[in-house]
């Protein structure tokens, strides 16, 4: 029984979805991966079933009715991977944005001391490529933003690149976080902070995906700006 399990909510990732999974089943490190897939039309599901019967045992799919949102995938998750006693638990894309030789570095974070290790574009070290400026800067200035509202020392509050001890999901109200995109990332380490957890940002280099299409909206970013001010009054 491996000691932890990557997290990778999916939805139109036909493209990326075995190469991730080669990749990571590659590692020396056994990690295992929960897909929790919201009904890929493009059939991204049935490709994680096939990958289940070459690597038995250490994929692991959740299949939804709909496109429920980022959020909610991770709350399921979450709730998955706590249950069947995992220690570590990570977040990850699954477009390659993330790379996953840092899934090492974030689990040897967390060995070290640390409750919740981040992959961080912004702490010494961090960076961002193929990003167009407009896009680094508005990233930028709302992590500067969310620190300010919050009271918060994290340098990269909207990252999504994560790995927790069980203890920390154990000890959030994990019902409370009902938000779906940056603001789900900006509440869960809020709530990391409040109880007091050990926190540790680890330097990435964060890349533009580069097969699929990304899911941002504007709606996601309201969601965000307008959110950070009700997290304050949540019961986290």
């Amino acid at each position: 029984m491996s000691d932890s399990v990557i997290i990778i909510p999916t939805y139109n990732e036909i493209e990326n979805v075995e190469n991730m999974t080669r990749t990571v089943m590659a590692f020396e490190k056994d990690f295992h991966i929960l897909y929790v897939d919201d009904n890929s039309p493009d059939g991204t599901a049935d490709k994680v079933i096939e990958l289940q019967a070459e690597f038995p045992g250490r994929i692991h799919l959740e299949k939804r009715a709909g496109k429920l949102g980022l959020g909610t995938a991770y709350i399921h998750g979450f709730k998955w991977a706590i249950a069947k006693d995992y220690e570590f638990i990570f977040e990850m894309d699954c477009d390659f944005s993330h790379n996953p030789k840092d899934l090492i570095r974030l689990y040897d974070a967390c060995v070290a001391g640390a409750d919740l290790s981040i992959g961080s574009r912004y702490c010494k070290g961090g960076k961002v490529s193929n990003w167009p400026l407009k896009r680094v800067l508005m990233s930028y200035f709302a992590s500067v933003y969310v620190r300010i509202i919050l009271f918060i020392g994290i340098k990269d509050t909207t990252a999504g690149f994560k790995c927790y001890r069980k203890k920390v999901l154990e000890t959030i109200n994990l019902d409370a976080v009902t938000f779906k995109g940056y603001a789900f990332q900006i509440c869960m380490k809020y709530a990391a902070v409040r109880h007091g957890f050990k926190i540790k940002e680890v330097p990435i280099t964060f890349v533009d995906r580069l097969y699929g299409v990304s899911k941002m909206s504007s709606g996601i970013f309201k969601e965000a700006f307008f959110g950070v001010w009700k997290m304050r009054k949540m019961k986290l």
